[in-house]
C-alpha cells in the first residue's frame, strides 16, 4: 500500500539536516514482539508484569525474574526487524544527523543496521552487575529458552561474583542519565522529530516529542490510533511503522 504524504511533511523531511526518530512498542509489535504488559502468556499469565519488573521482585525471587527476562530475550532473538526498522536505518544513511531514540528494550534497531540507538529504558541485551560498583556484565546466551514460567538462576559477575540483573529500567528506577541527556539534547536541536508507535503516556520519555516541538522542530507522528501526542504534532499519519516509514524515508531523499 502506497502512503501519500502531506506536502508539508515531505518538504520538512527533504529540508531537514537533523532528524530524531523516537520509537515505542508499536515499532516492534510488527515484528511479533509483544508489548511489556502483553508478554505474559502460558504459566507467566498468573503474574503481574508490574510486580515482576521491580528491584524488590528481583531481590525476593531472582530466579523467577531472571527467568522471565531470559524468556523475553529468547523471544526477541526469534523476531526479525520489520520494514519500519529497516527504513529507520536507511534514514540514518541518507541524513547523517539522524538520532534514534527508543523506549524498546529489544535489539531490532541494531540488527536492522542502526548505528547507536539510544535506549531510554535499557536493553534486554545489556545486563549489568548488582554489586556496589554497578557496571555492564557479559552474559553468555543460555542456549535454551527457559520456557513459559521457567526459572533460571542469574549468573555471577565475572569481575566480582555479584548476581547479574537484567539491564532494563524497572519501576521505581530513574532512566539512565546519559541516555536521557542525549535524548533531550537531540530533541532540542533537531529539525524534524518522527514519533513512531509510542503511546505518549510513559514519562519522562513522553516529554521528548514535546521538547522538540517547543524548540521549533516539526513533529510528525506515525501511529494507527490517536495518542496524547496528537496535539503537539504538525502531522498525524495513521498507519503502522512498516506501512508509513518507507514513504517518509523516500521523502528525505537528497
Amino acid at each position: 500500500m502506497r502512503t501519500e504524504l502531506p506536502p508539508a511533511v515531505a518538504t520538512a523531511l527533504a529540508e531537514a539536516r537533523r532528524i530524531v526518530v523516537f520509537t515505542g512498542a508499536g515499532m516492534s509489535a510488527e515484528s511479533g514482539v509483544p508489548t511489556f504488559r502483553d508478554d505474559l502468556t502460558g504459566l507467566w499469565a498468573r503474574f503481574d508484569a508490574e510486580q515482576l519488573a521491580t528491584p524488590e521482585a528481583f531481590q525476593a525471587d531472582p530466579d523467577l525474574v531472571w527467568g522471565w527476562y531470559e524468556w523475553r530475550r529468547a523471544r526477541v532473538r526469534r523476531a526479525a526487524p520489520n520494514a519500519g526498522h529497516l527504513a529507520v536505518a536507511e534514514l540514518e544513511t541518507r541524513v547523517p544527523g539522524t538520532v534514534v531514540i527508543t523506549q524498546n528494550v529489544d535489539d531490532l534497531h541494531e540488527r536492522a543496521g542502526s548505528r547507536a540507538p539510544v535506549h531510554l529504558h535499557g536493553s534486554l541485551f545489556a545486563p549489568r552487575c548488582t554489586g556496589a560498583a554497578a557496571h555492564p556484565a557479559d552474559v553468555p546466551d543460555p542456549g535454551a529458552d527457559p520456557g513459559e514460567g521457567g526459572r533460571l538462576t542469574p549468573p555471577g559477575c565475572a569481575q566480582c561474583g555479584a548476581p547479574v540483573r537484567p539491564g532494563v529500567v524497572w519501576f521505581g528506577e530513574a532512566l539512565p542519565r546519559a541516555a536521557l541527556t542525549t535524548a533531550i539534547d537531540a530533541a532540542s536541536d533537531c529539525d524534524v522529530l518522527l514519533t513512531v508507535g509510542t503511546s505518549g503516556m510513559v514519562y519522562p520519555a513522553a516529554e521528548i516529542p514535546r521538547i522538540a516541538m517547543l524548540t521549533g522542530a516539526t513533529v510528525i507522528q506515525v501511529n494507527p490510533d490517536p495518542t496524547p501526542l496528537d496535539a503537539v504534532c504538525a502531522a498525524n499519519l495513521r498507519g503502522t511503522a512498516a506501512q508509513v516509514l518507507p514513504a517518509l524515508v523516500a521523502a528525505a531523499q537528497r
